[in-house]
This record gives structure tokens, sequence and C-alpha cells, in this order.
């Protein structure tokens, strides 16, 4: 039966979401379906993002190091970016890449394009020259604003033409590398567009890529209303859980604050951090690169209220030594994204960092970042859940497969995880055969977990069906790993899977069989596949086979074996 949680909750979210008010939920039909909208919302980011900035202008908004910027000054520089975009040619429709790590541009780049009606392309700032020239090219993009980092990466590539505005680059550096720089061309612009292109809610807002199980990452691509319903989706959520401490007697911060300690390339950053907090006026506190003792101390000079991150980073501040050492008073939420938490992590957290709540989100690029949620006690009661469906837009389904179509499984039934809602993307760029099979008939979408649903509606993932590795948040494709593999020419046949791993929660392991009479050793490998593939995508253990790769019937390599036998002797490995 319902905990009392969740009946708090649910009465909170039916008085927010009432026809009538500014968050009521009516219907409408959306690529043919029928789904539940958020009838009084803004129908595209420029209004979304225009409402909130102004909603909570003079409040301050980013933190980096030493610099501070309020809401209205992180408005006024993103109309300025548009400004120096339309300037640049770009015009509705046309794909801008974002290359950076967490800076305080990359709201401006990403907000910037958002309200100039382009279509925004965040790029994994992991990736290496090459990674980074398949996003640009295969979406098309037409300009890049790129850190130094990226820049440098970029400039190296051979015929690599498109243009590039680099940002935290000095004159000398950025002339070095035949780029121009952002800050020079915003000290010349007009404060926004001479003009405005309408934007309606069917068109395209960002392409994110995504690394599934099939080679080359796979372009996510929302649309404007999708990425404004996930956003307010989150938001009711969160109205919901202020409602309920405050009845429960708990006083509302003046002003939330939370660590950005997770990239803004990723969907959990762009849209539950940024996008929710420029909706509800928080602050954030912009941490460049992840470190758990910096993460402390920012967490007690700027007193955040609110951390999320993959299981790792939490895991990393309870193991932290000086831990003990920082006031954590006002934290009041410790969520986590990206990856399972481990159950033992969720009882660890009370008595770690006691009075603090565990929260657990899931979802995924394709789904905005919406999909379950599980919260505070009922986190506790069953910390091997995700939770329920995200209210009030998401329905989650789990179904088999007949003959290709889904059928639904009863209640407590392990198969394939579905989401629909108006939340989710429309398809993957330039990829229809990967949209057919994925996005499927009636608004659902296919995510490759396999799962099953409790009588109170809990969601437990229990495998994936996709070869993936998650490894801290990150999706490896094995595919494409093991491509880089073959490449190598004394490689006969390889196979790639996850390996447990209690900080990251996966990591790359590899087993190799070494054409006949071929000399190859692990670390000249290991440099081998280096050169081209991200490092965290690198195999972190790699093993050599004497005998040719198991097969199945179909002649492929039995991958399942494979990887259950060398878990085992990983395990073996990590016990001696």
């Amino acid at each position: 039966m319902a905990s009392a949680l969740d009946t708090q909750i649910d009465a909170v979210v039916a008085a927010i979401t009432a026809p009538g008010g500014p968050l009521g939920v009516g219907r409408a039909t959306v690529r043919g379906v029928d789904l539940p909208v958020f009838s009084a919302a803004p129908t595209n980011m420029r209004d979304f993002l225009d409402f909130f900035f102004a909603s909570n202008t003079d409040k301050e908004f980013l933190v980096y190091l030493d610099e501070r910027f309020t809401f209205a000054q992180v408005h006024a520089a993103s109309r300025k970016v548009a400004a120096v975009l339309q300037a640049r040619g770009i015009a509705k429709g046309d794909r801008v890449a974002i290359a950076m790590r967490n800076y305080p541009d990359w709201i401006t780049a990403y907000c910037g394009a958002l309200m100039l009606g382009a279509v925004a392309v965040p790029l994994n700032a992991w990736w290496k020259g090459e990674e980074l020239a398949y996003g640009i090219g295969h979406s098309g993009t037409r300009l890049v604003i790129a850190d130094e980092e990226r820049a440098r990466r970029l400039a190296a590539l051979p015929d690599f033409t498109v243009p590039v505005l680099t940002v935290r680059t000095s004159a000398e550096v950025a002339a070095g590398l035949g780029f121009d720089r952002l800050d020079d061309a915003l000290a010349v612009a007009d404060v926004a567009p001479w003009y405005w292109p309408p934007v309606d809610p069917d068109d395209d807002a960002t392409i994110m890529y995504t690394s599934g199980s099939t080679g080359h990452p796979k372009g996510a691509v929302s649309t404007q209303r999708a990425i404004v319903s996930g956003s307010l989706n989150y938001l009711v959520t969160g109205l919901a859980l202020l409602q309920l401490s405050a009845a429960a007697g708990a006083p509302a911060p003046g002003q939330q604050v939370m660590l950005l300690n997770v990239p803004l390339f990723h969907i959990t950053g762009a849209v539950p951090v940024l996008l929710v907090s420029i909706a509800i006026g928080r602050k954030m506190v912009i941490m460049h690169k992840w470190d758990a003792g910096d993460a402390l101390r920012l967490i007690a000079l700027e007193k955040a209220t609110y951390f999320v991150g993959v299981p790792t980073m939490s895991l990393e501040l309870m193991n932290h030594p000086d831990a003990a050492k920082y006031d954590l008073s006002s934290l009041v939420d410790i969520a986590s994204g990206g990856a399972p938490r481990p159950p033992e992590h969720v009882d660890r957290i009370q008595h770690v960092f006691p009075g603090k709540h565990p929260v657990q989100g899931y979802g995924l690029t394709e789904t905005n970042g919406v999909g379950a949620g599980i919260y505070r006690d009922n986190y506790l009661t069953k910390p091997a859940s995700t939770g329920r469906a995200a209210a009030p837009l998401v329905e989650i389904g789990i179904f088999g497969a007949d003959d290709g179509a889904l059928v639904a499984q009863p209640v407590g039934t392990v198969g394939e995880v579905c989401i629909r809602s108006v939340c989710n993307c429309r398809g993957y760029w330039r990829n229809a055969s990967a949209t057919a099979a994925a996005f499927v008939a009636d608004g659902w979408f296919r995510t490759g977990d396999l799962g099953r649903l409790d009588a109170d509606g809990y969601l437990f993932i229990v495998d994936r069906k996709k070869d993936i590795i998650i490894r801290g948040g990150e999706n490896i494709s094995c595919q494409e790993v093991e491509s880089a593999l073959y490449a190598h020419p004394a490689v006969a046949e390889a196979s790639v899977f996850g390996l447990p791993d209690d900080r990251l929660g996966e990591i790359v392991g590899a087993v190799i069989y070494r054409k006949p009479g071929a000399a190859l050793e692990t670390e000249a490998l290991i440099q081998f596949v280096a050169r081209d593939l991200a490092s965290y995508k690198v195999p972190a253990h790699l093993w050599f086979s004497a005998d040719p790769l198991p097969k199945l019937g179909s002649a492929k390599i039995d991958k399942v074996t494979l990887r259950n036998v060398y878990r085992d002797r990983y395990a073996a490995q990590e016990h001696v």
C-alpha cells in the first residue's frame, strides 16, 4: 500500500497541478499521442528563460571562484551571446555546439543559443579531438563555442573548418589557434539580437549525444516543449517537497543553494540542475572539476542546501578524511542519478550525514532526465528501487515483445522499462532506424533497461538489455571500445563488458584473443586504444585468452559467459 509520504506527495502535487493554476495540467496531442501537458506553461525556451530570469532578477545566481553573477547579469549576458550568434550568421534551427567544462560561459552560451531559436549541441568535454569532430560533423554544427582545452583539440585536427569562438582564452592563444574570442565579439555586440524569430513548441532545441550499444554516440533531439516540460516536471516535485518540509516545521532557506558538481553537458546538469535552478531562483556554486575535498569546503562555505551527483560523488564525500571538519548542516537533500546507488550507501548516508535526506532519480538523455524518483523515508524503506513515475507527466510501463510489438507485463514481472511523456525526445538526429527501434508506438521510449514494478508502482532496475557500461554516470558503448581494440593488427577477437566497482559503479573490462603467432602485451594495447578513446573508455582491466573466445550457435561471441567468467576472476583478484 502507499506510504504516508506517498499519500502526502500525491495530495500536494494534485493541488499544485490543479487546472487553472500556473502549473495546471491538461492534455494535448503531441506527435499523434494524447499526453498530459502543462496547460499554462511557456511554449518555448525563450519564454521560459525570459520569465524565470526576470522573476529572480536581483538574486545571486552563479558563483565561480571569485566571480559572482546575479540572475539579471546572466540573462543580459545570454541575450548578448544571442546577438553575437546572429551577427555571425546563426539563424533559427542552426546548430551551435558547446565544448567546454563547467564555466559560467557554458550557461550563457547555452541560454543564448536557445533564446535565439538555434539548436544547442552540448559536447562531452572529455572527448578527444576526433570524438568532438564526430559530434560537430554529425550534427551539422555551424559554430562552436569552446574553452581553451577543447579549442586546442579542435585546432589540432586536420582540415577542421567550422568557426570556433573561444572562452577563457588569451588573445595570443586564440590567435595562435586561428580562432576568435567570444569576449571580443561580445565587446562590440548589441545588447540583444535585432530580430527574435518566432519559436514554436515543436521546434528542435537541443541535440545531446549519448553512447548506446552500437558504436558512435547517438544525438537525442529534444523539442522546445520537451525541455520546458521536463524542467517544470522537476519543478513540481521540488515544490511538493518544499511544502512538505515547511508543513513539518522545517524553515525554508531564504535561497536554495546547490553545488554544481556534475557536468553541464550531461542531461542531469542541463535540465534538473541548470534549468530548474533558473526556475526556482536557486544559486549554483560551480565546480570546474570534481574534487570531494573541495566539494566539502564549498558546501560549508556557501551553505549549500542541495547536492546531486552520480553515486560515486556522495560515496567520496562520505569517505573523505576531512568530512567531519566541515559544517554541512545547511544540506537538506543528497541526491544521485546517472547510475544505481548501492542500497548500503542509502543507509550509510543517514549515519554519516544525520538528518539529511537521500534521493535517487532515474531518467535518460532521451527522456530529458525525467523518469522516476524516490525520496527520503521511501528511499530508506525501498533502497533498491528508483521510485515511482515522476508526477504529473510521466508514465512507466514494463513490456515484453511479441513480433516487435510491446506487450504489457503483470506487476512483479521483469521486462523492458519503457517511459512515456511529453518530455521525451522526438528521436535521434539523422538516424531513422535507431529512432524507429527506440521511440515506438503510442509515445513509448524503450530504455533498454530491464526492470519490474511492485504493487505500489515502484520501479526496480534489474539489468540492462543494451550493451553498455555505465562508469561514474558516463555511458560507454562496448562496441565502440571493441572497435578500437580490433583496430590493432594483432587482435583476432575482443569482447568488452562492465566490471563492478565500488567507487564508479562499473569500469571497463576486456578479454582479447591474439592472432596466432602475434606478440602483444597489455600495456602496448592499452596505449594503442588510448590514442583514439577518451580516457574513461579505455579498459581498466584486460585479459588475454589462450583460446578463441566462446561462441553462440549464431557464431557470435558469447559475451554473457565471458562477462560472468571474468567478473568472477576480477572479484577473486580483488580479494587476494
